[in-house]
């Protein structure tokens, strides 16, 4: 019943008058450009993706043509078995490069291979031995051949009566090889989205996955290799145009020789531009979500990329947006993770957003290709994200906890929003979620380790994360011999080592110079604790630093004596030696994870994941930890 129906469907178009054919064709496309939000924003980031440069006006034009293209195709699909040979030759004929290549063929006969692109009209190949002006020889076409047994026979039935064999990807290879080896001739479409079959190349300076199976029959048989393809002359009609492709002989030569002429192609032609298929998700390298931190293919031709491009590393136009955490010390140590994250993927551009304050220290670490600061909140708060939306970043890590980062996400547009999902919450706005397991213990995992597991959920494969501190940069002031103290800690009072603490640690060290650190909400305790001593051997700088000035001075320290606060990790990033106080808060959670040297104090008796008294940590304690350090 399904084929009787196909048959008469295509029958009634084959029969139908051409102007009604163009508005359906017309009309339809232009309900799947308008009616399929998610099909048109996947052809619109497409086109953004090749022709950023280029205006919205002529993406979206282009963006409808090909919608139109595609309906055109199909008709034309369904028609052309009701087509006799007459009729096929009023609507398609061979330019004069396609007739020399198959009169020489014939001549001297050798292995052709023939790939083909996804342009309008692609399956009219079929036509070329009727269309031939000399007999073409053995020649066969593969295809990914349909699930229905049924649908299947009559593709072949209706394909391949101008003597063009159909060659299952599944099961006729073989009978592609032996075709080449009889001098024959073999067609493939090559795709720009092979997933985990392809070969990693480059496609518009991003990162695809390409069929490599042209440049495996063309090295294999020592084929020549010439693109055949449907150029579309008005409504069903084409002319078969050729295309030379240089090459050396090899897989490798070949496979990027063809995607190099597809890029000039679609950026020189808008004819082709609008009649290729841009509606299929292009430069999808990895098919999975878990996948999206990792280059990891059977195959790679990026090195050979980058020699024949003359590029000392691959382009970043991959877009994959990092909201960062609100504070400084979850920012810190979140870089190393951004490291292991920028190293795994060289082809992204990484967009981190996150606080103003923040950007002197991303700036620093290298890290990111763009800080985006947040806006201030209020109106206009939200509709700030939108404009990330033309093209979406491809992925948006979260690692914040709250809706307010996953409405953010949402709003960019990007089709994979990643963050952790905690034992009873919901955040629905993600698209797909590190799932801590029920009854997760958090006192018992370090912030960082939970961090690290979220991004390997996603891909990341990098065998051990790299904790070194941050490089120095060359106008870094030497290392003195002043000890730091960070006295306060934002809006956590009982994190504080008292003042008469920090003042007895003082007067017991007269030899050394300090200085006490802290924002303008700390000026009231370093205010107490520098009182009558000298200031030149106590210094006050509470208040008095931007984060800039505030990282040159935490490396200028010999030492770094601190509560459990952002500036106690943000010393341990800079390679700062650091003695840190924790009392109630737990360091098996939250303390410092770089590789400079750390010692951790907690007062006696508390246990290893906090719950002590920051009073009963004495300050002969921290002072003979000090002396060791020195």
């Amino acid at each position: 019943m399904l084929i009787f129906l196909i048959t008469v469907l295509g029958w009634t178009v084959a029969h139908t008058p051409e102007v009604v054919l163009r508005v359906v064709s017309a009309v339809f496309g232009e309900l799947i450009f308008i009616t399929l939000p998610s099909r048109r924003r996947l052809v619109n980031a497409n086109l953004a993706n090749a022709f950023p440069e280029r205006s919205a006006a002529w993406r979206t034009h282009i963006g409808r043509q090909s919608a139109r293209r595609l309906v055109e195709t199909a008709l034309l699909a369904a028609a052309s078995p009701h087509f006799p040979p007459e009729r096929i030759r009023r609507v398609a004929s061979l330019s004069p490069g396609v007739i020399d290549l198959v009169k020489a063929h014939h001549a001297t006969p050798g292995p052709l291979v023939l790939p083909t692109a996804h342009f309008a009209h692609w399956e009219t190949l079929t036509w070329l031995p009727m269309l031939s002006p000399v007999p073409f020889g053995e020649a066969g076409v593969i295809y990914r051949p349909l699930k229905s047994p049924a649908l299947n026979a009559y593709v072949h039935r209706t394909r391949e009566r101008f003597g063009l064999r159909l060659l299952s990807r599944k099961g006729g290879l073989q009978a592609a090889h032996y075709i080449l080896g009889r001098n024959g001739v073999v067609s493939i479409l090559f795709d720009q989205n092979a997933g985990n079959t392809g070969a990693l190349t480059l496609l518009f300076d991003r990162v695809c996955s390409t069929s490599e199976l042209p440049g495996v029959l063309v090295e294999k048989h020592k084929a020549g290799l010439h693109v055949v393809y449907p150029l579309r002359t008005g409504f069903w009609k084409v002319e078969f145009q050729r295309a030379d492709i240089v090459h050396d002989g090899t897989m490798p030569s070949a496979t990027l020789g063809l995607n190099r002429w597809l890029e000039t192609a679609l950026a020189t032609d808008d004819r082709l531009c609008s009649s290729w298929l841009w509606s299929h998700a292009r430069w999808k390298v990895l098919n999975t979500p878990d996948r999206r931190l990792n280059l990891d293919l059977r195959r790679s031709l990026l090195d050979a990329e980058l020699s024949a491009r003359g590029l000392a590393r691959l382009p970043r136009r991959t877009r994959y947006f990092v909201r960062l955490p609100n504070w400084l010390g979850d920012i810190v140590m979140v870089l190393p993770l951004l490291r292991a994250m920028r190293t795994a993927r060289p082809d992204v551009e990484f967009t981190l957003i996150g606080k103003a304050a923040f950007a002197p220290l991303l700036a620093a670490s290298g890290l990111a290709d763009r800080y985006e600061p947040l806006p201030a909140r209020g109106r206009g708060y939200f509709w700030w994200f939108r404009r990330f939306r033309m093209p979406p970043p491809e992925c948006y890590f979260i690692f914040t906890h709250s809706l307010r980062g996953d409405l953010e996400a949402w709003l960019t547009g990007a089709r994979f929003r990643f963050g952790i999902v905690r034992p009873g919450h919901r955040r629905p706005l993600l698209s797909h979620a590190h799932t801590l397991p029920s009854g997760f213990d958090s006192a018992a995992h370090h912030q960082f380790a939970q961090w690290e597991a979220f991004v390997r959920t996603f891909g990341l494969t990098v065998s051990t994360i790299d904790r070194s501190p941050l490089p120095a940069p060359a106008d870094a002031p030497p290392r003195g011999h002043a000890v730091g103290l960070i006295a306060g800690s934002e809006n956590s009072p009982e994190k504080r080592w008292p003042v008469a603490h920090w003042r007895a640690l003082i007067e017991a060290c007269p030899d050394r110079e300090f200085k006490l650190f802290g924002t303008a909400k700390d000026r009231l305790i370093t205010d107490q604790v520098a009182a009558g001593f000298d200031p030149h051997r106590v210094q006050n700088l509470a208040g008095a630093t931007d984060l800039e000035v505030y990282m040159r001075e935490l490396r200028s320290c010999a030492l770094i004596i601190a509560n459990d606060t952002g500036g106690m990790h943000l010393a341990n990033a800079l390679g700062t030696p650091v003695i840190a106080l924790f009392g109630p808060t737990n360091p098996v959670r939250t303390g410092p994870i770089y590789s400079s040297p750390v010692t951790i104090l907690q007062p006696p008796g508390c246990p290893p994941q906090g719950g002590g008294r920051q009073v009963d940590l004495a300050p002969e304690t921290v002072r003979a930890a000090l002396l060791t350090l020195s």
